[in-house]
């Protein structure tokens, strides 16, 4: 195994219950280090599930979870944040009542929010404006950003894309790929494939709670008949 996928995310045999339900079952995959991870699927899947037993939201049942060589299944949200992990969940969860700049303030550990303002100048005109008045692709790049001042060695991004213009996801998934460049570990949840694909490295398909395939992005890309066929089993 690659020096990055020793320090990046390993997930052994992972299962994990939803209110009494089990969701996933029996999960691995790698998210190596200052890469894009793409996990992909139909709605219901259990992708969400997944990423939020990785932040600590729900527990697992089953299984291992490593970042970094150390086993942090049992942690608290608050340790893995310590660790390294950030999550920016679906819903683009800004604090409304404050404002931009006030919202960047509360990633705790910080680096400047210039750096913020340099990754995405559109905010820096949105600044002093309260988080809720700002558009959709807008409070997406403010949580993004948000997380990013927490300086995370992995960043989980589910569903980017969700309720987004095209033409905004076209300015985000740039910056995506900018972010795994600068060696954080990226696994990106999202439901336009082609678009995951085209940026990423390496994808899993979802179905039914488990991994149905795993492939490179490119190869997948040029075999969209096997992602279709993992998509209706």
């Amino acid at each position: 195994m690659m020096k990055a996928e020793q320090d990046g995310l390993v997930l052994h045999g992972v299962s994990v219950a939803r209110n009494g339900f089990n969701i996933v079952s029996d999960v691995t995959m790698r998210v190596p280090l200052g890469g894009i991870t793409v996990l992909l699927g139909p709605n219901g899947a259990g992708r969400t599930t997944l990423v939020e037993a990785i932040s600590g939201i729900l527990p697992i049942q089953e299984g291992s979870m490593r970042f970094g060589g150390v086993d942090f299944g049992r942690m608290s949200r608050v340790q893995r944040h310590r660790v390294g992990i950030a999550h920016v969940e679906q819903g683009r969860t800004v604090f409304s009542d404050l404002t931009v700049d006030e919202n960047l303030r509360t990633a705790g550990r910080l680096a400047s929010t210039a750096d913020a303002y340099e990754w995405f100048p559109e905010l820096a005109k949105r600044r002093h404006i309260k988080a809720v008045s700002i558009s959709g692709g807008e409070q997406q790049m403010l949580v993004i950003a948000r997380a990013l001042l927490g300086q995370p060695r992995l960043i989980v991004l589910d569903e980017l894309s969700l309720g987004l213009a095209p033409i905004v996801v076209g300015r985000l998934m740039p910056m995506v790929r900018q972010i795994a460049d600068r060696g954080i570990g990226v696994l990106l949840v999202e439901q336009y494939a082609n678009l995951a694909l085209e940026i990423g490295d390496a994808a899993y398909v979802m179905n039914h709670g488990r991994i149905v395939l795993q492939k490179r992005c490119g190869d997948l890309l040029k075999a969209p008949e096997e992602l279709h066929r993992a998509y209706l089993l």
